[in-house]
């Protein structure tokens, strides 16, 4: 990794940089020969008392001490994507929080609130995505006051990874003792190699999730508050490949259509039947669906030990954008909601 023009060591990182993306170098005295250097790529979010905080595009928070920099710049802005689709991170939030829309919500200045009877995280937590018009505590008072009288734990979710994302938000709130719970990854890419691979017969698209597609869904017992969180966005598709008479479906997915993008998510596939192509069909069909009415771009939302779904996502040309967290507020009553389901799909 170089750091200056010439190849020679500087480092050019100093607590007036704090917020910036930035590259540094550490020395480490105790670390076997070979190994005593290691170099951290993120978000400066703090220097304080000569000790550098830097959070990863995973959301990892590293420690570093600034008597061991030997190196360090300030990462330029990223730039444009050459292959696939590009976007903000406020455009895919704001996109995503479409496709998975609450039964109640309420705006804070640019952050929005978000409840739907503890039917996920995701449809019960504050988006942050501008300012609050508030001092971060009187905001953050507001918002736990403000699910409390819904009975559900205050939560935020929050993104890292990508141009604008929250990691100094994410540092705050840690400071302040809230706790991040789980953490996925947003990935987008192209429709059309999506819709290129072959497509056997057998796959049912609906306007709805009838009792079938309900019944290989990982969520049981569904209220209809979670149905019409399900059936939420602005043009929503469900897949289902039909299991055997009597039995639930081998495969099913969800989609929801919003101008450019496509977003998918619910794709589940019976234990039995894995590594049939199941999963791929259900994402051929909706991918076909959504070329027919106009866009060209996908996205989705896959937690990070899913090696399968990763592994299946990349094959078709989807990746990383982003990664996105959820933060508990601190003394919260219970676990929370939500688990797994809260990131759509862990089965395909």
């Amino acid at each position: 990794m170089e750091f200056s023009a010439g190849g020679r060591l500087e480092v050019r990182v100093t607590t007036a940089d704090v917020g910036k993306r930035v590259s540094v170098r550490q020395l480490d005295e105790d670390a076997p020969k070979g190994e005593r250097f290691s170099d951290t790529v993120g978000v400066l979010t703090s220097w304080d008392d000569g000790v550098l905080v830097i959070t990863r595009r995973t959301g990892e928070r590293v420690r570093i001490a600034a008597s061991s920099l030997v190196a360090g710049k300030v990462v330029p802005a990223a730039r444009a994507r050459r292959r696939g689709p590009a976007a903000s991170y406020k455009e895919l939030a704001r996109v995503a929080a479409r496709g998975w829309q609450p039964v109640e919500r309420e705006r804070l200045g640019e952050w929005e609130l978000r409840a739907a009877s503890g039917f996920t995280r995701r449809a019960n937590s504050v988006l942050p995505v501008g300012d609050p018009g508030l001092p971060l505590d009187e905001a953050l008072a507001y918002i736990r006051s403000w699910y409390a009288a819904r009975g559900l734990p205050a939560y935020l979710q929050l993104a890292t990874g990508a141009e604008g994302t929250h990691e100094p938000l994410c540092a705050e709130l840690e400071r302040r003792g809230w706790t991040r719970e789980v953490t996925a990854e947003l990935w987008m890419g192209s429709l059309a190699p999506v819709a290129d691979h072959d497509l056997p017969g057998g796959v049912v698209l609906s306007r709805v999730a009838d009792e079938a597609w309900l019944s290989r869904y990982q969520r049981k017992g569904m209220s209809e508050v979670a149905l019409a969180v399900l059936g939420s966005g602005p043009s929503v598709w469900f897949a289902t490949v039909p299991g055997p008479a009597g039995a639930p479906p081998a495969a099913i997915g969800r989609c929801v259509v919003d101008g450019r993008w496509a977003g998918f998510s619910a794709v589940e596939v019976d234990p039995s039947r894995r590594r049939q192509g199941l999963a791929t069909a259900v994402m051929t069909a909706l991918a076909r669906q959504a070329l027919d009415e106009g866009a060209s771009a996908g996205w989705l939302q896959v937690e990070t030990d899913n090696v399968g779904a990763r592994t299946l996502y990349a094959a078709m040309g989807f990746g990383a954008h982003h990664a996105y967290h959820h933060y508990r507020e601190p003394d919260a009553p219970g676990a929370g909601t939500g688990g797994p389901a809260d990131e759509s799909y862990r089965s395909p």
